[in-house]
C-alpha cells in the first residue's frame, strides 16, 4: 500500500472532507481498522463517518472482523474492527512471455485460485493469442468455484513496452504484429463471449459488464508486473526494487516508493537495447544490443551454432536444470555482460533490491551478475544493495498484474465513481 497510503492523511491535513474512499484506504492499509481510529486519523465526525461506511458496507466492500483495541483511555467495551472484504470479487490475470502463457483467477488479497499455464506463441498475432487467452480466463473461473459476474477487472503483462494509458504496446521488438494492436478491447470481447456474458466497450478498453460497470482490462509490461508483485509480497518495504528478467529478451521494472516507475511513456527499464559495443544485430534492428549478446536468445543461437538444441530462453533454461556445462559457461558470461550494464543501473536509482529473474535466472547467471556489478560498481551504491532470485517464480506476473488491478479499482478516487455508479 506505500504509495496510496498516505494520500488521505495528506488530504486531512489539508483541511479536505475525507471521502468513503478514502477511509477504505485507510482500512486496507491497516492506518485505521476501527471506527474510532477512523474518526482520529480524518477529524470526521462519528455520524459522518458512519455514513461513509454504510456506503462501503452496502456495496460489501468492507466487513466486520474481531474486536479491537479499546477505542477509549477509560475503558469499556473493545471496538469491532474493519476489514477490507476479499472475498466479494476476483481478479483475472495473464501474463505472457514469448512461448508460453500463464492465466489465473486472483482474489483481491493477491492468493491463485485457479491457475494455466500452456503454448501460447506471441508471433501467431495478438487476435488469436488474446482469444485463446479469453477461453483459458472463462474455463478457469469455473475451476476456481467462480461466476463471471465476480469478475471485477482483467490485468495482462505482455513482454514489450506499453503505454499504460492506451493499453497498447508500442514498437515491441519481440511481439511481431502487436503494435497499436487494441489489447484491451479484443481481450473484453473474447473472455465476454466465452464466459457468455454481455459485451461492452469503453475507456479502458473493457471488458465485460456486472451491475452496469465497466470491467477494465490493465496492460502492463511483463517486467513491470513482476517486479510489482514481488516487491509487495516480499519487499515491501524496499523504497526502490528493481528486478530484471533475463528470458528470450532482456527487461528491467522498478518499483520507486511503492509505485511502478514507467518514465515519460512507458519506456523506462528497456535494458536490453542498451547497446554494449558488440557487433550482433538485435530483434530490434540495431547492433550491439545487450539482448543480442546476453539474453535466453542470444545464449540459444550460441548453443545451437555449437550442435546443441536450443531455441529460446526456456530451452536454456531446461539445459541448465540438466546442468549442460556449454549452457552454464554461457550462462555465466551472459551475467557477466548484463551485471556490467546494471552496475550503472544501480549507481543511478540506488536500489535496495536487484532482483534477477525469468529463464536464466540460476546460479552462473547470478554469480556473473555479480562479478562485473560489485566490480564496476561505487562500494558507496552497492553498500546495502541485496542481489537476490526470485521469491515468486513465473507466478510473479500474475500476482503483479493482480495487484495492479486492485489497487487501480479501489484507489479513492475510483472508489466513490463505483460507488456512484452502484447506486450506493
Amino acid at each position: 500500500m506505500a504509495g496510496t497510503a498516505g494520500r488521505a492523511a495528506k488530504a486531512m491535513r489539508a483541511g479536505h472532507q475525507a471521502s468513503a474512499g478514502e477511509l477504505l484506504e485507510l482500512v486496507r492499509s491497516g492506518r485505521a481498522t476501527t471506527r474510532g481510529a477512523l474518526q482520529q486519523a480524518t477529524g470526521l465526525s462519528r455520524a459522518t463517518v458512519g455514513q461513509r461506511l454504510d456506503r462501503l458496507f452496502r456495496a460489501g466492500w468492507l466487513r466486520e472482523g474481531a474486536g479491537g483495541p479499546v477505542d477509549s483511555p477509560q475503558g469499556g467495551r473493545p471496538s469491532i474492527t474493519l476489514e477490507f472484504d476479499d472475498e466479494h470479487a476476483v481478479v483475472l490475470a495473464a501474463d505472457l512471455d514469448t512461448r508460453h502463457g500463464r492465466a489465473a483467477v486472483v482474489s483481491l488479497s493477491g492468493e491463485i485460485q485457479a491457475e494455466h499455464h500452456g503454448s501460447l506463441r506471441i508471433e501467431d498475432g495478438p487476435d488469436a493469442v488474446l482469444g485463446e487467452l479469453g477461453r483459458w480466463f472463462a474455463e478457469l473461473l469455473g475451476k476456481a468455484g467462480q461466476r463471471a459476474d465476480a469478475v471485477c477487472g482483467i490485468g495482462i503483462a505482455v513482454p514489450g513496452p506499453v503505454d499504460t494509458d492506451t493499453g497498447k504496446v508500442v514498437q515491441p521488438p519481440i511481439m511481431p504484429g502487436w503494435d497499436g494492436y487494441d489489447i484491451r478491447g479484443r481481450l473484453g470481447r473474447a473472455f465476454a463471449e466465452h464466459a457468455g456474458i454481455e459485451s461492452a466497450g469503453g475507456a479502458t478498453g473493457a471488458g465485460v459488464t456486472r451491475s452496469g460497470a465497466r470491467i477494465p482490462v490493465l496492460v502492463d509490461n511483463d517486467a513491470n508486473l513482476m517486479a510489482y508483485g514481488e516487491q509487495r509480497t516480499g519487499y515491501p518495504d524496499c523504497s526502490a526494487f528493481a528486478l530484471v528478467k533475463v528470458s528470450t529478451g532482456i527487461g528491467a521494472g522498478m518499483v520507486v516508493g511503492g509505485s511502478i516507475y514507467r518514465g515519460v511513456d512507458g519506456g523506462a527499464g528497456d535494458i536490453g537495447h542498451i547497446r554494449v559495443g558488440a557487433d550482433a544485430m538485435c530483434r530490434c534492428g540495431s547492433y550491439g544490443c545487450l539482448a543480442a549478446v546476453a539474453s535466453g536468445g542470444a545464449v540459444a543461437r550460441r548453443l545451437a551454432e555449437s550442435g546443441v538444441p536450443a531455441t529460446s530462453g526456456s530451452d536454456v533454461r531446461d539445459l541448465l536444470t540438466a546442468g549442460h556445462p556449454e549452457a552454464m559457461a554461457l550462462a555465466r558470461e551472459a551475467g557477466r555482460q548484463v551485471g556490467d550494464v546494471l552496475a550503472t543501473v544501480v549507481t543511478l536509482l540506488n536500489p535496495g533490491v536487484l532482483m534477477i529473474a525469468g529463464d536464466l535466472a540460476g546460479t552462473p547467471f547470478l554469480t556473473g551478475v555479480r562479478e562485473l556489478l560489485y566490480q564496476r560498481a561505487l562500494p558507496r551504491s552497492t553498500a546495502h544493495l541485496d542481489v537476490v532470485t526470485s521469491r515468486l517464480g513465473e507466478r510473479a506476473g500474475l500476482v503483479g498484474a493482480g495487484a495492479l488491478v486492485v489497487e487501480y479499482l479501489y484507489a479513492p478516487e475510483r472508489v466513490e465513481e463505483r460507488l456512484a455508479a452502484l447506486g450506493v
